[in-house]
C-alpha cells in the first residue's frame, strides 16, 4: 500500500471557501485528526510550511518575531500554532497592512481553548475558524482496503469502536490500535495537557478520564465524579474543559428554553472518538462491544459523534441539544433547523418496533408549543418506514444525508 495515501476530507470546500474570505483560517482539531497532512495536500504548493513543534524553529520565532515572518514567505502554514502564540500580534500588524489580501496565512492548533483565546484577542474579524476531526463515517469508505469491510451500517459502528476514526489507524492494518491509542494518550497528557496546562501528576486525571468513558452518553455528574476520585469539584470542572478545549469530549446542552423546572439541566457527555472510548475501558472484541453493559451507549456516542462531524465540516455549529424531565421522559438528540425543532432517538437494534416511537410521540405532544417536528429513530436498520403519524425509522446513512442537506 501506498505508505502517503491520502482520503480526501468533507471539510475541504468549506475550507477552501474561507481561504478566500478571510486574510487568515485557522483549523483546529484534536491531535492526529489529519489538519497538517489536509493542509499539505490543499496548500502545499502555494504556502510554505513552518512547524511550530520543531523546537529550534520555535526558538527562532519566539526570540525575534518580526524578522521570522519577513524571512517567512509571502503565504504560510503555521502548524502547531499554540506553541508560538506570541507571534500573533505580528501576524495582525501584516493583515492589517493590506486586507485585501485572503489566505496569507492559515495555522493549525491542536489545542483550542488557549488556541482561541489568543486568536480571539488578536486577529478578531480578520480570521475564520474551522474544526477538524476523526475520518467521518463518509470518509471511511473512501479508504480503498475498507470498502470490502466497512458495507453496513454495524460493520462501521464497529470499526469505529474497536478501531476508532484517526486517520492512521483507519488507513494502516498493521498498526495495532491499542498501541496506537496508549501512544496517543501519553503523547496527549504529555504535550497538551501537562505543557498547556500546567498539571502536576496525570495519574489521578487519566483515571479521571477511564471513569467518564465508562460514563459517555449519560448526564454529566460532577459531584458523583469528584466522589469517586476523592478530589474537589471545581478540579473536575477543569479537567472537563481541558477536554473539551482538545476536542476530545463534547457536552450536549439540555434544550430548557421557556420550559422552566420540569427538566434536567446538567450536560450529556460524548467522546468525538469511540475507539478512545474502548481503549479506555479495555473494550477489544465484537462480542462484548455489542451484547455487552456499554453497547446501547456506544452506539448512541457513534450517532452523536457522527452528528456533530457533520457540522464542523459544513463550517456551522452543532444547533443540538437534548432533553430529559424530572418524570423521566428523554429524547436523545434535538436539532433546531430553520425554525423547527427535529427530535431523534438512537436504538442499537437492526429491527425496529412501533413501541420505540414511544418517546417522541410524547415529547411532541407534551411540548406542541416548541413546535416539533417530525420524529427519527435511527438505528442499524436498513428500512426507513413509518413509526406513527409524526414518527419514523430512518437509517444512519439517510440521517446523515439528512445532516449534509441544510435546507
Amino acid at each position: 500500500m501506498n505508505k502517503n495515501i491520502y482520503i480526501r476530507r468533507r471539510i475541504e470546500k468549506t475550507l477552501r471557501a474561507l481561504v478566500k474570505q478571510f486574510p487568515a483560517v485557522v483549523l483546529t482539531g484534536p491531535r492526529q485528526s489529519g489538519k497538517s497532512t489536509l493542509l499539505k495536500n490543499l496548500f502545499g504548493k502555494t504556502h510554505n510550511l513552518i512547524s511550530f513543534d520543531d523546537p529550534l524553529v520555535r526558538e527562532r520565532a519566539l526570540s525575534d518575531p518580526k524578522l521570522f515572518l519577513e524571512n517567512a514567505g509571502e503565504k504560510i502554514i503555521f502548524d502547531e500554532i499554540q506553541y508560538a502564540p506570541q507571534i500573533l500580534p505580528y501576524v495582525k500588524i501584516l493583515i492589517d497592512k493590506d486586507r485585501t489580501k485572503r489566505g496569507r496565512f492559515i495555522m493549525t492548533g491542536s489545542c483550542q481553548f488557549n488556541l482561541i483565546k489568543n486568536l480571539g484577542e488578536t486577529l478578531a474579524g480578520r480570521i475564520g475558524i474551522l474544526v477538524l476531526l476523526p475520518f467521518s463515517k463518509d470518509e471511511k469508505e473512501k479508504i480503498p482496503r475498507l470498502k470490502s469491510e466497512l458495507k453496513t451500517a454495524q460493520d462501521h459502528f464497529i470499526h469505529a469502536c474497536l478501531r476508532g476514526s484517526f486517520p492512521e489507524v483507519s488507513i494502516y492494518p498493521t498498526i495495532d490500535a491499542t498501541h496506537w491509542y496508549a501512544g496517543y494518550l501519553a503523547t496527549y497528557l504529555e504535550r497538551d495537557v501537562r505543557t498547556l496546562y500546567n498539571f502536576g501528576s496525570l495519574r489521578d486525571f487519566q483515571r479521571f478520564l477511564q471513569l467518564l468513558a465508562g460514563r459517555c452518553s449519560q448526564s454529566l455528574n460532577l459531584s458523583g465524579l469528584a466522589n469517586d476520585l476523592g478530589v474537589a469539584v471545581n478540579t473536575i470542572k477543569k479537567w472537563i474543559s481541558v477536554l473539551e478545549a482538545s476536542q476530545i469530549v463534547y457536552l450536549l446542552p439540555p434544550y430548557y428554553q421557556n420550559l422552566g423546572k420540569r427538566i434536567t439541566k446538567n450536560p450529556k457527555v460524548y467522546f468525538l472518538d469511540c475507539g478512545l472510548v474502548c481503549y479506555l475501558t479495555g473494550l477489544k472484541d465484537r462480542e462484548h462491544l455489542l451484547k455487552g453493559p456499554m453497547a446501547g451507549a456506544l452506539f448512541e456516542n457513534y450517532c452523536l459523534q457522527e452528528t456533530i462531524k457533520s457540522f464542523f465540516n459544513q463550517g456551522l455549529p452543532p444547533n443540538i441539544f437534548y432533553l430529559r424531565t424530572h418524570n423521566g421522559l428523554e429524547v436523545d438528540l434535538l436539532i433546531e433547523r430553520s425554525g423547527l425543532l427535529y427530535p431523534f432517538e438512537f436504538k442499537m437494534s437492526k429491527s425496529v418496533n412501533l413501541g420505540m416511537a414511544a418517546p417522541i410521540d410524547k415529547f411532541q405532544k407534551l411540548f406542541s408549543k416548541l413546535n416539533p417536528a417530525e420524529g427519527r429513530v435511527i438505528s442499524l436498520s436498513k428500512e426507513d418506514v413509518s413509526l406513527s403519524r409524526n414518527v419514523s425509522a430512518q437509517s444512519i446513512n439517510g440521517f446523515l444525508k439528512w445532516l449534509q442537506n441544510p435546507h
